[in-house]
């Protein structure tokens, strides 16, 4: 029976997935590709290679697509020709016969996971790039940032053997253009008994040297009893500061150019910035980058639910069953993502409410077609 029903699942499967990967490409990238190679002169070579760049994001979302559209189909046809009839008559569950399109669906959710962590973020960075340098052929890419944050702390020992964290050094810049830092001041309270203040102009890193180059600024020296005891004036000081901050700087990234790992790596540096609207958008993004495969489950599980339902529909019916249902999840999900950013519902809510609202209403539904 198994291998039967995976038999009946695979073609609407491959039909599913070609339709909506066709749908879904044309709708969201196709047409504003191919006005830049009218009005912008792209040449086709690029936008051909930013075609094939951006498909495995456009795959990560067709994936649960199709299997809500196979599951529905195959299900909605087995029952209109009274084979699920057939199977309840020798003692087969609902349940059973369901069992094997979930099956299915957690096999698509692994494949969907590894193409949205090991594949879809670094091809759509890599098309972002591609198109960025294609339309800018003579300008470098620039990275631009404001109010660069970055808190250094270490470890004092007490005078009761206790350990406390103090902060060390403090560096801040209003803005980075790509090249260097802007408007820049440095609290160091590193070596011990020697306090300084740096306020800069402009300050780049110099990686042969790694060591920084300040320009047009001035140091205050602090004594221990936090009088100034001097002040020195510069046009140009090489300091040895960490990279850290250029580095927090270019993280440049959007949402879905991250796996996973660089979201977290992302959040660190956020949280040491101190930006409470970017960490929690980036609580967000993590949860639903984890959440996302298992719609695949959640579809198939809605899919073989619906489907089972003694009904003659055909193709057309269920592909805009499949639709009806698509659009619902994704405006759940657009929803809690806004009320997770703006700090209504809690990350993980945010990130799960749609798959939890989906695995309820599958759930029901099954429960009540089995108990007829």
């Amino acid at each position: 029976m198994d291998r039967y029903l995976i038999s009946e699942l695979l073609p609407p499967f491959l039909f599913a997935f070609g339709a909506f990967a066709s749908l879904v490409f044309t709708v969201d990238n196709l047409y504003e590709l191919m006005r830049k190679v009218v009005e912008a002169g792209l040449p086709l070579g690029i936008a051909l290679k930013i075609f094939i760049l951006k498909l495995p994001r456009i795959i990560v979302f067709v994936f649960p697509m199709s299997t809500l559209l196979a599951t529905l189909m195959t299900y909605s046809r087995l029952s209109s020709e009274s084979e699920l009839i057939a199977l309840r008559s020798c003692g087969v569950s609902v349940y059973r016969m369901v069992f094997t399109a979930v099956i299915m669906s957690f096999l698509v959710a692994g494949v969907t996971f590894i193409v949205s962590e090991k594949v879809a973020p670094a091809a759509t960075y890599d098309a972002a790039i591609t198109l960025d340098k294609a339309l800018k052929s003579d300008k470098p890419v620039i990275v631009k940032k404001n109010n660069i944050f970055y808190p250094e702390y270490r470890q004092v020992q007490e005078k009761d053997g206790s350990k406390n964290k103090i902060l060390a050094r403090l560096f801040y810049a209003d803005k980075f253009d790509g090249q260097q830092m802007k408007g820049l001041t440095i609290i160091d309270r590193s070596q011990e008994g020697l306090n300084q203040i740096v306020v800069s102009e402009t300050a780049k890193w110099n990686p042969g040297d790694n060591i920084w180059d300040f320009y047009n600024g001035t140091i205050y020296l602090v004594a221990p009893d936090r009088s100034y005891r001097n002040i020195l004036r510069f046009e140009h000081q090489q300091l040895t500061l960490p990279r850290t901050p250029l580095t927090l700087a270019k993280k440049s990234r959007d949402y879905e150019e991250m796996n996973i790992a660089q979201a977290r790596e992302q959040l660190k540096l956020e949280r040491l910035a101190g930006n409470e609207k970017k960490i929690r958008r980036l609580k967000v993004r993590i949860q639903q980058k984890l959440a996302f495969p298992f719609a695949c489950v959640i579809c198939g599980l809605v899919g073989a639910s619906v489907g089972t339902i003694p009904q003659r529909t055909g193709r057309a019916a269920s592909f805009g069953v499949s639709l009806l249902v698509i659009f619902t999840y994704y405006i759940v999900l657009v929803v809690s993502r806004t009320l997770g950013d703006t700090g209504f519902l809690s990350p993980f809510l945010a990130g799960w409410l749609p798959n939890i609202i989906g695995l309820s209403a599958g759930v029901f539904l099954l429960a009540k077609i089995a108990n007829k």
